[in-house]
């Protein structure tokens, strides 16, 4: 009976804990095992399937169930079942461990001393599921969070649409944030016209290159066109200054806009206030610096970076905001880690410059709505940025043609984009010296290497013996072949101590034969150089015919076939 009664209540137990449990009669099993003569008369059901779920305790149900209950009491053994009678049950999940990367999110099941994704030592750190939060949210969660009912449209109501019905009644001229003044026109075209509603801009850049002031300027520009006295044009998020840092840098660049700042790191508490205010765009300085708290990783990490981009992006499409973002320039020269932002935003800007330069860069890398062939010029100054007024001269220095420590410059015309430039391309040839055979600063050594070479065998020149130094001006680097004929000429000019004439340039690729090849956009070039007051431009033999209708009547055009032609036109008495 003692028997009888403890599987009673374990019964009892079991049923309570799992009630869509099937338990068949337990005294027919009773009966079974206690008292075999009992058994004889005992009545048991004819659908009865026999089971081999048994415990010395007897049959407890007839199959196991896995489902856990939620009202879990927190005993490893909450039935009381002995021994053998756990396995019964499914055993409460373990609490498993992780070890996670701060700096990039890497996770792994075990520990390192270095991350194996991003190669940092010291940064694992061991993290368990019961202490992260029971329902993981990624940017698009967020996001949804942040907008809630004030999405454009419902879900039930989205269908597909005929391309008509969306371009009824829509401006393409006034869809565009206009940007106003010189700046303003020099950052739209690279931009393909100005700012679209509802993108997502990210401008990159090594750290101290300007991004800041450049977007604090845009903000300005959007403020001006956008101010209609109701709503705010432009939100500024800075979570690397404080807000009076952020307004000195504003009274020193004479910006008086009606700019909203605000100083945070937290991308729900960003996307909330943003949001409440509806302006015409949001700037987040940077990238690098906002979190999620719902991510594993520190801010600035791999997974941060890009769970918070998504959020943004996410944001800016469903509001019509358009969304500018600043990343930082890594040390491998990417933005934000390994380019793992430029799949996600619209647009990818880069802000380029030397250290000890006025100039900056600005190109587009990526643009979905418009070319990646523009090129703004900007310089640097106490005022913030400003554009250059005469690009194609900006990499000239002051020449006299009457001096002979000029012999060994030449001028060659470069195009980045549409832009066109005048480089100086310098070179030294040194007989007998102990110096390796050449050494370049803004050229590829092979480049310089295969010109020497095509001199050496082509145009009879004695280089053998002879260190050549080849170097650009003003950190200019040459990368396209429209400057090989001026390195052969620069090399000329000084093994030969004869300076070039000034007002002279020169086009042209050069091949391993030594002859002169075309180059794209010549007679883009070639104008650029007329309306600069050039006097000659050299170029290869089969630009002649195509330069004949430009109207080039005070500026020589000299058509060679190879480099032995170049050295009888430019380098006689």
């Amino acid at each position: 009976m003692t028997t009888l009664h403890r599987t009673i209540l374990i019964a009892h137990k079991l049923h309570l804990r799992y009630p869509k449990c099937i338990f068949p009669p337990l005294l027919s099993h009773y009966s079974a095992t206690a008292d075999s003569s009992e058994a004889d008369h005992t009545d048991k059901p004819t659908n009865e399937t026999p089971t081999t779920s048994w415990s010395r305790y007897g049959n407890i149900y007839a199959r196991p169930v896995v489902q856990q209950s939620d009202h879990s009491d927190g005993d490893e053994n909450p039935s009381g079942l002995r021994g053998n009678d756990v396995t019964v049950v499914k055993k409460k999940g373990k609490v498993k461990a992780q070890w996670v990367c701060s700096d990039c999110g890497h996770t792994t099941g075990k520990w390192w001393g270095t991350c194996p994704e991003c190669e940092v030592t010291g940064t694992m750190q061991e993290f368990h599921e019961s202490k992260l939060t029971d329902k993981p949210r990624g940017g698009l969660a967020i996001t949804e969070d942040a907008v809630g009912s004030w999405l454009p449209r419902r879900l039930e109501e989205l269908r597909p649409v005929k391309l008509e019905e969306v371009n009824r009644g829509f401006n393409h001229d006034k869809w565009r944030i206009p940007l106003s003044g010189s700046l303003g026109n020099e950052i739209s075209t690279v931009l393909g016209g100005g700012l679209v509603p509802g993108s997502l801009t990210l401008v990159g850049g090594d750290p101290g290159i300007g991004k800041s002031t450049l977007l604090l300027q845009i903000s300005a520009m959007i403020a001006n066109e956008c101010s209609d006295g109701e709503t705010p044009p432009v939100v500024y998020v800075s979570g690397e200054e404080s807000l009076k840092q952020i307004c000195a840098r504003a009274d020193r660049l004479g910006i008086m806009s009606n700019i909203y700042l605000y100083s945070s790191t937290d991308i729900e508490d960003i996307l909330k206030k943003t949001h409440a205010l509806s302006p015409c765009a949001l700037v987040v300085d940077s990238i690098q610096t906002v979190y999620l708290n719902t991510v594993i990783g520190s801010a600035g990490g791999v997974t941060q970076v890009k769970e918070c981009t998504a959020a943004l992006m996410r944001f800016a499409k469903t509001t019509n905001i358009s969304v500018i973002l600043i990343g930082h320039v890594t040390k491998s020269g990417e933005i934000a880690g390994p380019r793992v932002l430029e799949h996600i935003v619209d647009v990818v800007l880069y802000m380029e410059g030397e250290k000890y330069s006025p100039y900056r860069m600005l190109r587009a890398v990526k643009n979905r709505f418009g070319s990646t062939d523009e090129l703004a010029v900007l310089e640097m100054s106490q005022s913030g940025l400003q554009v250059v007024s005469n690009v194609s001269e900006m990499f000239l220095t002051q020449q006299h043609s009457d001096s002979n420590v000029l012999a060994g410059l030449a001028i060659a015309v470069l195009m980045d984009g549409t832009r066109t430039f005048l480089v100086e391309i310098q070179a030294l040839c040194l007989a007998h010296c102990p110096v390796s055979s050449s050494q370049s600063n803004g050229i590829t050594p092979n480049k310089a290497n295969i010109i020497k070479c095509v001199l050496i065998k082509q145009a009879g020149l004695h280089l053998q013996d002879n260190a050549v130094l080849l170097n650009v001006v003003s950190g200019f680097t040459v990368t396209e072949t429209a400057g090989d004929l001026a390195m052969a000429a620069a090399i000329c000019s000084s093994f030969l101590e004869f300076p070039i004439p000034e007002g002279t340039a020169f086009i042209g690729e050069v091949g391993l034969s030594g002859e002169l090849r075309m180059v794209p956009r010549i007679d883009k070039r070639v104008n650029t150089l007329a309306k600069l007051g050039y006097k000659m431009c050299v170029v290869p033999k089969q630009a002649e015919k195509l330069l004949e209708t430009e109207g080039l009547e005070k500026m020589k055009v000299v058509g060679c076939k190879d480099l032995k032609e170049v050295i009888n036109a430019v380098f006689s008495r």
